[in-house]
């Protein structure tokens, strides 16, 4: 076993950016150090560890059996000595410091405007960095330590993450309204005989939607799969493709007379919008600031400007 005496801790640090990054290159941006200090670090850390950490893989650097193993512990660890480090009370307005969320362009349209401007006036130094993944990938991270918080949908939280509701969402559906002129809407049977936009990371993964609809007996026809929200309504227009997703991410498109906006002809359980982060961070105060930033952007959501999901 090595002793700590022999050891720098700074490259837990280092070790911390490679496993998240994956990439000496983007490591070292991050850490503001150079390419050739980063390297330098990654051979001390595979000589301490007596393993690779980073390895070749298809498309790139890929984590070590070993490295994996060490993301969570690594992730819990620093940031309990960030804690007894840093300061005794968090002060927004002189902090510096960088947060990592995910979320999909969903959640960065309904929440994260509202967010940007609560954080950026209060605490004009911390940064945010948004990247977006797959439900199933946003967890890992968070459980992982890869990032500080996720937002999203989340069926299943594994030990260790915790979660917030942070609004209830519905369902609606949209198609061009070229094509329903006489009813402005689709009933049950128009509804199956048609087309539609899926919004879905995994392309052939059955979601809540295909789940009713199979209840009925039905089964939707999916002519396009696309994996962002925010480009799918510009998909129906001017075809007689249909798309049923959130309802907030079609709110821009109420009063856009091109597009006829309705309930789904069937009934369709709403969903609950989640933030979720990993209990090791319970007792950072810089955390739990931003997640009373996050609950009150999300709660404040409906209130302010249109939702738009034109550029």
């Amino acid at each position: 076993m090595n002793s700590l005496r022999g050891i720098d801790l700074n490259l837990l640090v280092v070790l911390e950016a490679l496993l998240a990054e994956r990439h000496i290159s983007r490591a070292a941006l991050r850490l503001h150090l150079s390419q050739p200090a980063v390297s330098h670090a990654l051979g001390r850390l595979r000589q301490l560890l007596d393993d690779p950490i980073l390895v070749r893989g298809k498309g790139g650097l890929v984590l070590s059996a070993r490295a994996h193993e060490l993301s969570g512990p690594l992730a819990e660890a620093l940031a309990q000595v960030r804690i007894l480090l840093g300061p005794s009370g968090f002060q927004p307005a002189t902090a510096r410091r960088s947060f990592r969320l995910a979320m999909s362009d969903y959640g960065a349209l309904v929440v994260l405007p509202r967010l940007l401007r609560a954080v950026r006036k209060a605490a004009p130094n911390i940064d945010l960095v948004v990247s977006q993944a797959s439900r199933e990938g946003m967890t890992a991270q968070v459980a992982d330590g890869e990032i500080d918080m996720a937002l999203g949908v989340f069926s299943h939280q594994p030990e260790g993450v915790q979660s917030a509701e942070l609004f209830r969402e519905s369902y609606a559906c949209a198609v061009d309204a070229a094509t329903v002129r006489d009813t402005g809407r689709l009933d049950q049977v128009a509804y199956l005989a048609r087309s539609h936009v899926l919004v879905a990371t995994h392309s052939e993964r059955m979601d809540a939607i295909d789940t009713a609809v199979a209840k009925l007996g039905g089964r939707r026809k999916i002519a396009c799969v696309v994996p962002h929200w925010s480009v799918a309504p510009a998909l129906i227009a001017g075809t007689n493709l249909v798309l049923t997703t959130a309802r907030r991410s079609l709110a821009a498109l109420e009063d856009d007379p091109r597009y006829a906006v309705f309930a789904p002809p069937f009934a369709l359980d709403d969903f609950t919008f989640t933030m979720i982060w990993h209990q090791r961070t319970e007792a950072d105060p810089a955390h739990a600031w931003l997640r009373e930033r996050v609950l009150a952007a999300a709660a404040t959501q409906d209130s302010d400007e249109p939702i738009s999901l034109r550029g």
